[in-house]
């Protein structure tokens, strides 16, 4: 990926400020797609753009997309867009630092994830 020197860089709110109002299904849901969590597992290595998520998780570009939108809608991806000095404008996309719960009890399974940062 070549470097383009950045004009304005601004952060983009998120969909959700908690993730605590994902549900335990909600969670499982998300997290049950082989191709959500290789997406997750990418950008929660190093922030990458859409291009490069698609190639560290060996999806199609269409498939991280939906993937990531899923997630930032969540609450656990977060975007920043750069605009270049030729006009041109590149999403990153990045892990929220969080933390998942999980516990086992005769009432089931009950899920958290908290933001950590």
């Amino acid at each position: 990926m070549a470097a383009h020197p950045e004009a304005s860089r601004s952060k983009q709110p998120l969909e959700r400020t908690e993730t605590d109002d994902l549900t335990t299904a909600e969670l499982f849901d998300l997290f049950g797609d082989k191709y959500t969590r290789r997406v997750y597992e990418a950008v929660a290595e190093q922030p990458r753009c859409g291009r490069d998520v698609a190639e560290a998780a060996d999806v199609s570009r269409p498939t991280a997309y939906r993937r990531l939108n899923a997630l930032r809608d969540a609450g656990l991806v977060r975007t920043e867009m750069s605009i270049c000095e030729d006009g041109h404008h590149r999403e990153r996309f990045e892990a929220v630092p969080t933390s998942l719960s999980v516990s086992l009890d005769e009432d089931g399974i009950d899920a958290m994830v908290s933001v950590s940062g």
